[in-house]
């Protein structure tokens, strides 16, 4: 059966479209049968107005067609979760209920979770919470955690010209969202820290103005570097030691895995699926700045846990994923 992906364009460097490029390349080299349905729509358009369009054309042409979304829609064979929850984001983050955009996802949701003949959700945070908000049937969801093509590290002797890096140790954030990726709390974090290092905060953020002045009051604007959008990012994790990603809210993040597989400590909380897969001890808590400053202080003590970030890494290969996904699409298939 050839299997129709669906998702609405949006970001080139988005993590959908990172996954389903990398997903992609695994099925064609399985020789599997597949084709890839995205719609776009102007940019002036709501976002809201997007999603109700892309519902009603994609369901009303559904037919024969095996949907395998990742996007909510109300009509999917499988509906994988990469999103997480928004019922569960609305919660923490709090935001406007006049948003139209809200209610046209709590809509779709609630009818992509109960429609679908089988979830695939990211993390067990990502499985609990659409549990604990829709009922689901827990039998119906699958977890299948994100993998990446594993790398080696790259060169960097670039950015340390670039940067005018010396010795220092490295501490890195990638994403962009600054606000529900917490890069407030990792200046403050940050803040707190002493020694030879630099942080560098990787990303696209409208508001970054606002972040810069942050670092000024907390007086260390020279410890922080912020870069904006970079396409040479495997370079940054290559040169860096430490990752701090204290989310808010974030079904998985791939990110995790890229700083682990360049050998990063990472440091994220437990809103954050991703930290599953990680020792409870890099697990962000009261004593976060003790730990990251011991391991500023005891580069042995570092290069240790970096190795150990290496080897977690192996278990979260594309090449896994799609194992495990093809596991799902052929059970769904075959009932």
């Amino acid at each position: 059966m050839k299997i129709t992906f669906l998702k609405l364009s949006k970001s080139k460097f988005g993590g959908k479209e990172k996954y389903l490029e990398w997903l992609t390349n695994e099925l064609k080299k399985n020789k599997m049968d597949f084709k890839i349905l995205e719609y776009s729509f102007p940019k002036y358009f709501p976002s809201w107005l997007k999603v109700v369009l892309f519902n009603i054309f994609v369901c009303l042409n559904k037919k024969n067609n095996f949907y395998f979304s990742l996007e909510r829609i109300v009509c999917p064979d499988i509906y994988r979760a990469g999103d997480g929850v928004h019922k569960k984001f609305l919660k923490i983050e709090k935001k406007s209920k006049l948003n139209p955009l809200h209610f046209v996802y709590l809509f779709v949701e609630k009818r992509a979770f109960k429609n679908a003949r089988k979830i695939i959700a990211i993390s067990n945070m990502v499985k609990r919470d659409i549990i604990e908000e829709y009922g689901i049937d827990p039998r119906k969801i699958e977890v299948v955690y994100n993998g990446i093509p594993l790398k080696e590290k790259v060169d960097f002797e670039d950015l340390k010209k670039e940067f005018n890096i010396k010795n220092e140790r490295i501490l890195l954030y990638v994403g962009s969202g600054f606000k529900r990726k917490g890069v407030k709390k990792a200046l403050e974090i940050v803040s707190k820290l002493k020694g030879n290092f630099k942080f560098f905060v990787v990303g696209k953020e409208k508001k970054i103005d606002w972040y810069k002045e942050y670092a000024k009051k907390l007086k260390i604007e020279d410890k922080v570097i912020f870069t904006g959008p970079r396409s040479d990012v495997d370079k940054f994790y290559s040169m860096s030691d430490i990752f701090i990603f204290p989310t808010r809210y974030e079904p998985f993040g791939s990110v995790i895995i890229e700083a682990l597989n360049f050998e990063n400590v990472v440091f994220t909380t437990n809103m954050c699926g991703g930290g599953e897969i990680l020792p409870k001890e890099w697990i962000i808590d009261e004593k976060v700045v003790e730990k990251i400053q011991f391991l500023i202080d005891n580069p042995n003590e570092l290069q240790k846990l970096k190795k150990i970030a290496k080897e977690i890494s192996k278990d979260f290969s594309i090449e896994k994923n799609v194992k495990k996904t093809l596991k799902v699409i052929n059970e769904v298939v075959n009932n």
